[in-house]
């Protein structure tokens, strides 16, 4: 019987990657274009703290991840390259976290 997702560290890696990945993407297409095109810096302060918080979380989830799998110093390389460019974290979703969760 295979565990939920969210009782395996990939599981719970993909999740706050995904999580990640959007609020990178708010913070860029929405929240930076709020502040310098309407004049509104509250946009980035507040989504701006928010995807602070979840790279913080995205970095502890993946290293728990790197050291439950054993992943290479390339699969960790690729996943903390994949935090600072926009739509990496779906990119590393679909190429690399999806059949590590049908391996575990």
């Amino acid at each position: 019987m295979q565990k939920p997702w969210y009782k395996t560290e990939i599981g719970r890696f993909r999740t706050v990657a995904i999580c990640e990945g959007i609020s990178f993407l708010l913070l860029l297409f929405i929240a930076m274009p709020l502040k310098y095109l309407a004049n509104m810096p509250m946009a980035v302060e507040v989504v701006g703290w928010i995807h602070g918080a979840l790279f913080v979380l995205y970095m502890f989830t993946g290293l728990d991840t790197k050291m439950a799998l054993n992943w290479s110093i390339k699969k960790t390389a690729i996943a903390v390259f994949a935090s600072i460019i926009p739509f990496g974290p779906f990119i590393l979703d679909k190429k690399l976290l999806q059949s590590e969760m049908e391996k575990a």
